[in-house]
């Protein structure tokens, strides 16, 4: 009889089975955004991508995936993550019926990254294995390609006319910079005395941030040499530090380095090293806390928006005070004033000192993070295995912005107090934008 009930049962379960596998195929996964958005970071890596700019790239094309996926799901769009400033520019009309959300924001992703960025061409190809994929797995059907990706790429048009109205166009028409002349001021660091990266970035328009003014920080220690000076015992703190570091602060500075203009001499030859920015490192960091977290497809756009607009207004904030205060670095300072042959661990990045862009933006990043993930949300952080560097186990979010802010004295690029106000200065910017955008609110059930 058992043998019987069990051909019986059996039709049944290799139905339930099939069926089961149909569904799986059917499904578009929460990797394939992320995976595609690492793409947009490749590209960034070989545009050698300054930090502030990548963070602009990162904020519209995760934006305009996650205003196409809420269009496509009937969400209002006062209700969505656009700044009520910016909602009057966006001309959305009815999406048609039937389209796959999934599908077009990661198309509309790589459509704005593709216009985007300087070797955006370079998508296409990704583009293109979306599609492959998609018809394979049929989340969209051929007949119904060509009508997905017209959609997709009205909605990246619309978003990079917020784009092309932010000022980023207008930046090579501004007055060329040049250094201050003095003691105490920034000048190119070698070993590439690149001249300064985005000196009027200050001019680009923000998401969230009415006046970027109010955002300054406190005014540097005075550049002051005398013995017992605030200035003068930062620069021996660093000079000390860096000349007895330990195996996990090499680590540690080196982990958080995210220095795309990094460069290494061969004779004559100049050989640019990979690595991710700033703001690219945060961005891993989100998709590693969306996956751990299990979040939804509504859920895991917005948060990636979020943080890169929060990344996008952060390096506007910081560029200001950087050409503001011009303050010179520590390897020009340290070589000049105290010892010839020292160097840094990490090599110095061509702009300004104060305040660290690595401490501004992780810190708004942990902020936004925190408020959605929570304070003891623990992860692994794997965004720099791709670049040859291990995995980083991190309690919190404010951990990881704590240890990439101490960092730079680690490495040996920033002075103290460029430290403790930038962390001071990017709280603030996250609280600024948690008050406009509640992400409990917003991404509540």
């Amino acid at each position: 009889m058992r043998t019987i009930l069990f051909l019986i049962q059996l039709p049944f379960l290799l139905i339930f089975c099939i069926n089961d596998t149909i569904a799986q195929e059917n499904k578009i996964e929460i990797s394939h955004y992320i995976d595609n958005l690492f793409n947009i970071t490749e590209v960034m890596v070989t545009d050698v991508a300054s930090p502030p700019a990548a963070a602009r790239f990162y904020a519209y094309s995760t934006l305009a995936a996650h205003i196409a996926w809420s269009e496509l799901q009937n969400v209002p769009v006062n209700q969505q993550l656009v700044p009520a400033s910016l909602i009057g520019e966006l001309k959305l009309k009815t999406p048609p019926n039937g389209l796959k959300p999934e599908f077009i924001a990661i198309y509309c992703m790589l459509e704005v990254g593709k216009k985007i960025m300087p070797s955006g061409k370079l998508l296409t190809e990704k583009q293109d294995e979306l599609v492959k994929t998609a018809l394979k797995n049929k989340w969209i059907s051929r007949k119904a390609l060509a009508q997905h990706q017209e959609y997709a790429q009205y909605i990246a048009a619309e978003v990079m006319k917020l784009a092309y109205s932010d000022g980023y166009n207008q930046l090579s028409t501004l007055t060329r910079y040049s250094p201050k002349k003095g003691d105490g001021f920034w000048y190119p660091t070698p070993p590439a005395y690149m001249a300064a990266v985005e000196p009027e970035w200050r001019t680009i328009r923000p998401f969230f941030l009415d006046n970027i003014k109010e955002f300054k920080p406190s005014p540097p220690a005075p550049f002051d040499l005398d013995a017992g000076s605030p200035f003068h015992n930062q620069l021996m703190e660093v000079y000390e530090v860096t000349s007895h570091l330990t195996d996990e602060q090499i680590l540690v500075a080196n982990f958080w380095d995210c220095n795309p203009f990094m460069v290494q001499y061969s004779g004559h030859m100049a050989i640019g090293i990979k690595k991710i920015s700033p703001g690219g490192h945060w961005i891993g960091i989100t998709g590693i806390a969306a996956q751990k977290a299990g979040l939804d497809w509504r859920k895991t756009l917005y948060i990636h928006a979020l943080v890169a607009m929060g990344l996008h207004d952060s390096f506007i904030s910081c560029w200001e005070e950087k050409y503001d205060s011009e303050r010179i670095r520590p390897e020009s300072a340290i070589q000049k004033y105290v010892d010839g042959t020292w160097r840094p661990l990490l090599q110095t990045p061509p702009f300004p000192e104060y305040t660290s862009g690595h401490s501004v933006i992780s810190s708004t990043s942990a902020a936004i993070l925190t408020a959605y993930f929570g304070d003891n949300f623990d992860f692994i952080d794997s965004s720099e295995v791709y670049f040859g560097l291990p995995e980083r186990a991190f309690s919190s979010f404010f951990q990881a912005s704590e240890e990439a802010a101490i960092s730079r004295l680690y490495g040996g690029i920033h002075f103290r107090d460029a430290i403790e106000e930038g962390v001071k200065q990017g709280k603030k910017i996250g609280s600024l934008i948690l008050e406009k955008v509640n992400p409990q609110v917003s991404l509540a059930d």
